[in-house]
């Protein structure tokens, strides 16, 4: 059993360590740089993938064609949209089958103890997340992964578009930047309980966080979510309006698709925001697009 079991570790190294490589390759190819973070959707658009977003429950599908396409499902949590897009975009770059994800409460297999999902997730994970980028972005804010608050870990989270608890899995298990008794700690606090720490109450609507350490990427979100920016943030658009100021900041809430600059007088600090329609169903690249109705 000890020898079986030394097997299945090397056997599970050696699938990470192929994915990891993958994922270098696969931003390096679409012309990404090893630090900033991406829009997976582009990135599977620069591979010859086709992304569509489908009123189905599920978490996606990946189905091998010409050309091949992935379809996720738009009733699914923004940052759970781009991870299964990369995930899906995993079984695609790693050569995998069709495949269906069923929605992951719903599984009776643990997908980790399948290869090629253990495979998929690990690519999506360093796809989204890559170390140099991770490092960077503790590293301008001043923090250490050991000892960043959940707070500053859903900064983190948001400016890379993934979820917090999905940063802090991979923090733990694929760059082991923290201890499990520190993943522990985190995991005590739900997303909820985040948001309602930053807005100083309880909010059901999702938050994006951008702060002083963006960077020039744009901010991605739905009609719907509050995007928090720093202090004095202005807005050349109705795509998102003011809410509040905060302590933390300057509250906005998306309103209307559509694509917004942003930036604050007096300082360098710029972004677009690209707000896309809830529950948006169509082609990832179209997600965007203004209504009609809305001229």
């Amino acid at each position: 059993m000890k020898a079986l079991a030394k097997t299945m570790m090397y056997n599970r190294r050696a699938l990470a360590d192929k994915a990891m490589k993958a994922a270098i390759t696969a931003r390096l190819k679409a012309g990404k740089d090893l630090v900033s973070p991406v829009c997976i959707y582009s990135i599977a658009e620069a591979h010859g993938v086709r992304v569509t977003f489908n009123d189905i429950n599920m978490e996606g599908m990946y189905q091998r064609g010409s050309p091949s396409r992935i379809h996720l499902s738009s009733k699914r949590p923004l940052p759970r949209r781009a991870y299964n897009c990369a995930h899906e975009l995993g079984h695609h770059l790693l050569g995998h089958g069709s495949s269906i994800d069923e929605l992951r409460e719903n599984q009776l297999q643990r997908p980790w103890d399948v290869p090629e999902e253990y495979s998929a997730d690990t690519f999506a994970a360093y796809a989204l997340m890559p170390t140099l980028g991770l490092r960077n972005a503790f590293a301008i804010r001043g923090l250490k992964p050991e000892t960043a608050t959940p707070i500053e870990i859903y900064r983190i989270a948001c400016q890379f578009g993934i979820g917090y608890s999905t940063l802090v899995t991979h923090l733990l298990w694929g760059e082991a930047m923290i201890s499990h008794a520190r993943a522990d700690a985190l995991r005590k606090f739900t997303p909820r309980a985040v948001r309602a720490h930053i807005l100083g109450s309880l909010t059901l609507n999702p938050l994006i966080v951008a702060d002083e350490a963006w960077g020039g990427h744009a901010i991605d979100a739905e009609v719907g979510h509050l995007v928090l920016l720093p202090p004095g943030t202005v807005a050349h658009g109705d795509a998102v309006a003011p809410v509040a100021d905060l302590v933390g900041g300057r509250l906005f809430e998306a309103k209307h698709p559509g694509l917004v600059r942003i930036d604050r007088p007096g300082t360098d600090w710029a972004a677009f925001a690209r707000v896309a329609r809830t529950a948006y169903v169509g082609r990832a690249e179209f997600r965007h697009l203004e209504d009609e109705d809305d001229d």
